[in-house]
């Protein structure tokens, strides 16, 4: 049995649910991937299968309709689904921090109104931060929510909406005027309803075309434009004004685990292919894996494999322990993404000429494995993260 991968501990639903998504991937997903990547085709019938899992509301509580998982569940699910196709990942990482983010600062009101329609998938979340000129600079942050009589009126251009088409509620940072003396407590978090689709979606909301990307094709990737949307005060995430940065703050964190574990499933596929390949492939009168610079090569990925595997859990298990996680979930972001880069290009060189061809399913790895890189803050905003918050704690 393959050791790579494996995690200590879990419990007997844990594994139940981890041995459906698994079955799943491999019989629903991996065999057709590489034809709705080509195609950059929006995968609805795996989206079907996955809203039967139930994995759109594994991390719900119960009580709305979900299945009380944990973030630990949640991830490990996450890469087996990143080993079949990154990009099936994408469609549920953005929807799972908008419920995240809901059940942890949403009102009662705001819970019971949307997460029993997040659980079954039939509300599509998407988070909203970036913007054309912010890059990782929140401060930043220029769309502007102005009061009104009635409520809000929102106007700025938002960009990089995983699910910006397929989205129906989109948690939204703005710039609102509280009178802080600190721009990070100026910022709120705003839920925007829309209808699916491209064009004006909402009142004073409009979504362009898909924006074209070298990988992570399928899932559709948007802009958002607003222009005067108006807002009522009710659709505030948590009810009061000021508080955005903190609330998307806590779903960055949650989602550079989610990140991780994207990564830890790209790097597991990755060295699957390799040394598949390496069996198979003969030079000089025999497998190449019997080459000793390949058989080097297959150790070293495998040993990267696990330690990026066991950061992920480690920083999924802490979080459910409700403690604070910025150094944990940045370095298991950072190492997680790094190591499936390094792990994916080896097994693209093992592969030789034949990986650089589109009919070998580890072309379209090289290719998704770079958004691990970007993805929630690159590395070095990473090693900025872990670094201030590492002299913090050991301050001489």
């Amino acid at each position: 049995m393959a050791r790579l991968c494996e995690t200590d501990g879990l419990s007997e639903d844990q594994q139940e649910i981890l041995k459906a998504v698994r079955v799943f991937v491999n019989e629903q997903i991996i065999p057709v991937a590489q034809e709705l990547e080509h195609a950059d085709e929006y995968p609805t019938e795996i989206v079907e299968g996955l809203k039967e899992l139930g994995v759109f509301g594994l991390m719900i509580p119960e009580e709305y309709g979900g299945l009380g998982e944990s973030l630990l569940t949640y991830a490990l699910c996450v890469e087996e689904i990143a080993r079949g196709w990154m990009s099936v990942s994408g469609v549920i990482n953005t929807h799972f921090i908008v419920a995240y983010m809901l059940m942890q600062h949403g009102t009662d009101e705001q819970k019971q109104k949307y997460l029993p329609r997040m659980a079954t998938g039939e509300v599509r979340g998407a988070f909203s931060m970036s913007e054309p000129g912010l890059g990782s600079d929140v401060s930043a942050v220029s769309t502007k929510a102005t009061k009104t009589d009635e409520g809000y009126s929102i106007t700025g251009q938002k960009m990089w909406l995983t699910n910006g088409a397929s989205s129906t509620l989109v948690a939204l940072l703005c710039k609102t005027d509280e009178g802080a003396d600190s721009v990070y407590r100026n910022m709120t978090t705003f839920l925007v309803e829309k209808e699916a689709g491209f064009g004006q979606t909402a009142q004073g909301v409009t979504v362009p075309g898909k924006i074209d990307k070298m990988g992570y094709k399928g899932v559709e990737t948007t802009e958002l434009i607003l222009e005067g949307h108006q807002i009522g005060a009710d659709q505030i995430l948590g009810g009061e004004p000021g508080k955005g940065f903190f609330q998307m703050m806590d779903g960055v964190e949650v989602g550079r685990v989610n990140v991780a574990a994207r990564a830890c499933g790209l790097a597991w596929r990755g060295f699957e292919l390799g040394i598949a390949y390496s069996q198979q492939r003969k030079t000089f009168g025999k497998q190449i894996a019997d080459h000793q610079a390949v058989l080097f090569r297959l150790a070293d990925m495998a040993t990267k494999v696990e330690t990026a595997h066991t950061m992920m859990v480690r920083a999924a298990r802490m979080k459910d322990t409700g403690r604070r996680l910025d150094v944990e979930a940045g370095m298991a972001k950072m190492v997680a993404s790094e190591y499936a880069n390094e792990v994916v290009e080896d097994s693209f060189r093992i592969h030789g000429g034949y990986g650089y061809s589109k009919e070998y399913e580890i072309e379209r790895l090289m290719r998704e494995v770079k958004f691990m890189l970007i993805g929630e803050g690159t590395s070095d905003i990473q090693k900025m993260i872990i670094g201030r918050q590492l002299l913090k704690e050991y301050k001489a």
